[in-house]
């Protein structure tokens, strides 16, 4: 894939632009047997391979420049906005919907945020596509004052972004470097934008994480669901839960060769992602499935090794599950771990405090093509 804005250096947040997607496959993959070595490694399954450009269903961008004439892209060394509205791995619908945002900020007079001069008011703009083309709009704003004017401006909005479904205000007064604030003022009668991966819906709420890449997710989970279908568990609990991707598939996987699917647990500390959950769970009238709201260690520490589940899957961040809940898991006699990983360093050092769990099978799925990020999953059995 070629990028002028990379070639320009306008933007490298794409640290692997220009190299073939072969290469980047091979070397991403070459990493992780590397770095899973150590722990026997088990079978490893041919890497998953995502489109090279337009994959990614998430666009965070930094609104710059003026009310007249916006910039939605990035902030370059010294604070000025950096216009990225073609860039190449945003998704399609993405590329369409950015020239009408910038014009609606300039019909609603919602003047960007001057990182250097601490004034304006729009930091953010949050564009989320749905596999069906649908999309979840978001304004990240310094306060609530542009919040009527958005309202009254509204109506053009849809009308010329029809695919709009779900339109928010995000409030976040802080001068600090992060996304998005705690308050969320619906503007839409829709809440949730639906995410439908596979034979499963689910609920996306605005705060709520998900996966980045919509084809490598759908891949993702469908092999999870394949791997525990093999081991036929009858209780699970799926730690860092999100939005109940994985725990969603496994307890919806009712063939006749399955049965009625293990009963699930979802543990999640985002209390919008376990309302996600808890929609997708009861539109898919799955009794078996339950979510709740807590941190996955404190959770897990609290209970007996007797009521320990057959298998766990864990998706954590980057830092990983963390020494607690790798002696927790060590000490349990849970007989299967899934482990999705984004950060290959974080899960080789969880499973050297994890010697009885060793990896069985394993496989990477590329969700960041041109950047040296990538998923990986393992399935762990006790030895």
């Amino acid at each position: 894939m070629d990028c002028s804005y990379f070639d320009a250096g306008r933007c490298t947040s794409c640290a692997l632009m220009g190299r073939p997607y072969e290469a980047q496959l091979a070397d991403k993959q070459a990493h992780a047997e590397e770095l899973l070595a150590p722990f026997g490694g088990g079978t490893w399954e041919p890497p998953v391979a995502s489109r090279e450009d337009g994959y990614r269903n998430k666009a965070k961008m930094v609104v710059g420049g003026s009310v007249d004439a916006p910039t939605i892209g990035i902030l370059d060394a010294d604070g000025y906005g950096v216009d990225l509205q073609a860039c190449g791995i945003c998704s399609p619908g993405h590329r369409a919907a950015f020239p009408v945002l910038a014009r609606f900020i300039t019909l609603a007079r919602v003047t960007p945020y001057d990182v250097r001069r601490r004034t304006g008011e729009l930091k953010h703009l949050i564009v989320t596509e749905s596999p069906d083309g649908e999309l979840m709009v978001r304004f990240v704003l310094r306060s609530t004052e542009p919040v009527a004017r958005i309202r009254k401006h509204l109506p053009t909005l849809l009308a010329e972004l029809p695919n709009a479904r779900v339109v928010t205000a995000n409030v976040l007064p802080e001068h600090k470097a992060v996304l998005e604030g705690d308050h969320e003022i619906v503007l839409t009668d829709a809440e949730t934008l639906p995410m439908r991966l596979n034979d499963v819906t689910m609920h996306l709420r605005p705060q709520s994480f998900f996966q980045t890449n919509t084809e490598i997710a759908a891949a993702l989970y469908a092999e999870a669901r394949t791997w525990i279908r093999d081991l036929a568990p009858d209780s699970a609990w799926d730690l860092y839960s999100g939005v109940g991707g994985f725990a969603l598939h496994i307890a919806s996987d009712a063939s006749a060769e399955a049965g009625p699917g293990p009963a699930v647990t979802g543990i999640e500390t985002s209390v919008e992602a376990v309302a996600s959950a808890e929609l997708s769970r009861t539109d898919a009238a799955l009794s078996r499935l339950s979510f709740a709201a807590g941190d996955a260690t404190e959770f897990a520490l609290r209970a007996p090794h007797a009521d320990a589940p057959d298998l766990v899957i864990v998706n954590p961040p980057r830092r990983g599950i963390g020494s607690e809940l790798a002696r927790w898991l060590e000490a349990s006699p849970v007989s299967h771990v899934l482990y999705s990983s984004c950060n290959a360093a974080s899960l080789a050092k969880d499973l050297a405090a994890m010697p009885s769990l060793r990896p069985v099978r394993a496989r990477v799925f590329d969700m960041f093509p041109q950047t040296t990020h990538f998923e990986v999953m393992v399935l762990l059995e006790r030895r």
